[in-house]
């Protein structure tokens, strides 16, 4: 596809001329194999701040709704942009994203990333095509997978365009993909990637600082000084013991904490009663002579099953099953992890070094090309497919729904968040018809909802994590509904005597 012309609508590649910031790699530069990113050198030091002046944080996206991460940090005379991602979920919020910025793209003089999930990073080519020139932040194992996961946006985003455009009748206005796989390089030309647990200087005055978060690879929690203060942004915070991962990190010390609240209304099952559960739903499918369809992200979710599934390999009886990890983006993303072992926690060393390797199951089949996924549909029993996506608001997933939800023996494993809106939360809910490209579906297969297996910390997590500030700082809860919110607030004041804040879009904290 050639690149679209500038100007138009908010769905156009609008670019407002600003400065470059020096020593980013010219598009074309990176691939997705060995992707090269300019470092920045830490700095062992304290960074120069200036004192005097205020930090201002204004919320602007996942501020009473889990996606859509955005916060705009004004400090030492600077505009720091946290997360740039999409909203998920209804039709209504996402088409949201083909808005207007809250704020003019050009005055951001840094973007600093969180973990590489489309609720985080979803709109950074948009940011870059409309006029943002300065670095992005990310850590190293982020930095390789944010191509991958924005490659993959933009394709969808391209074809759905190009489907829209072949039924648009006699005078409507042609439609244009919310990025297009250029605006992609575009973006990635100006990523830096840094280490876990070192402090830089990446504008005058201001520090930055990753420390793991425990979420998926290369997942952090923010740390921000300037104007003498310190800002600590949780990202999103995975649970202890998650496989593969390494547990979040503490931080001691903050002027003022934006942390996820997900799952601040809930807690997970116990993790090992969660793992018999699903391998008594493998066994239970296996008995009644169907498939098992598991709606999963590409990063993170998929890796964890075919570890799971390695290490349960003889207990489960798994080599009777076809394994397929019908997602390219999915395969992708185990290579960036089998170059990250450093990352892994010691339970998931031993396994890597073990008999089968998860990502090199001997019934594994990864399925790359239409045709491949197409086939899948042909096998009524015996299947196991894992695809995206994880809130079947999209992807492969939809196709083997439609082939596989009217189907009494097949079984259905939602294994993370699904938000409100989603396909993934009426089927949880125990919707009977559903719609799924235009055809309405009966939902006759056995639905399952494995809550252990989040990737994000419950209620407990939270807590224990926030309990790990000493003193206990004033937070602003964000990437929450009210619901969880208001229930992890309670909790907050009732264990440690802190009012937790509710963050609001358009609302400013001073710190």
């Amino acid at each position: 596809m050639g690149r679209p012309a500038r100007g138009g609508t908010a769905h156009c590649r609008r670019v407002a001329m600003g400065r470059r910031v020096s020593n980013v790699m010219p598009p074309g530069s990176w691939n997705l194999h060995n992707l090269a990113i300019a470092r920045t050198r830490p700095v062992l030091g304290s960074p120069r701040t200036e004192t005097g002046t205020t930090m201002r944080i204004h919320f602007h996206g996942a501020a009473g709704q889990v996606t859509g991460s955005m916060h705009l940090v004004e400090c030492a005379g600077k505009r720091v942009l946290l997360d740039c991602g999409m909203q998920q979920g209804s039709r209504e919020m996402e088409a949201a994203n083909a808005d207007d910025f809250p704020f003019e793209p050009a005055s951001i003089d840094a973007l600093v990333v969180s973990h590489a999930h489309i609720d985080h990073i979803g709109r950074i080519p948009q940011l870059v095509a409309r006029g943002f020139r300065g670095p992005i932040f990310a850590q190293e194992a982020t930095a390789e997978l944010m191509p991958i996961m924005l490659l993959d946006a933009a394709s969808l985003a391209e074809a759905d365009a190009e489907r829209a455009n072949r039924r648009r009748g006699p005078g409507e206005a042609e439609v244009r993909p919310l990025y297009t796989r250029d605006d992609v390089e575009d973006a990635m030309a100006q990523v830096r990637s840094l280490r876990y647990d070192t402090r830089t200087a990446i504008l005058t005055g201001v520090g930055l600082g990753f420390r793991d978060a425990g979420h998926i690879l290369g997942s952090s929690i923010v740390e921000l000084w300037a104007d003498g203060k310190k800002l600590v942004f949780s990202g999103d915070l995975g649970p202890k013991g998650t496989p593969i991962l390494r547990d979040p990190e503490n931080v001691r010390e903050a002027d003022l904490l934006l942390m996820e609240s997900t799952y601040g209304d809930r807690n997970h099952k116990d993790r090992a009663e969660t793992i018999s559960e699903l391998g008594g739903i493998l066994e239970s499918a296996w008995k009644a002579g169907g498939n098992v369809l598991i709606p999963a992200f590409a990063v993170g979710r998929s890796q964890e099953l075919l570890y799971w599934f390695a290490r349960h390999w003889d207990e489960w009886n798994m080599s009777r099953w076809m394994v397929f990890l019908d997602s390219p983006m999915a395969n992708r993303v185990l290579r960036v992890y089998d170059r990250h072992h450093e990352l892994f926690d010691a339970d998931a060393q031993e396994v890597w070094r073990g008999t089968p390797n998860p990502f090199r199951l001997p019934n594994l089949r990864a399925t790359t090309t239409a045709d491949e996924s197409m086939a899948i549909n042909r096998i009524e029993r015996g299947a196991i497919v894992i695809a995206g996506s994880g809130m079947a608001n999209g992807g492969r997933i939809l196709h083997h729904l439609r082939h596989n939800l009217g189907r009494r023996q097949a079984h259905v494993v939602f294994v993370g968040y699904q938000a409100e809106g989603t396909l993934g939360r009426r089927l949880v809910n125990g919707a009977k018809w559903v719609r799924i490209f235009g055809r309405d579906v009966q939902a006759n297969a056995q639905v399952h909802t494995v809550g252990g297996l989040s990737a994000h910390a419950d209620q407990h997590g939270l807590l224990e994590w926030y309990g790990g500030f000493d003193p206990h700082p004033p937070v602003a809860l964000v990437h929450g509904e009210d619901a969880a919110r208001t229930t992890l607030a309670g909790e907050i004041e009732k264990r440690f005597g802190v009012e937790a804040e509710l963050a609001r879009p358009g609302e400013t904290r001073e710190v």
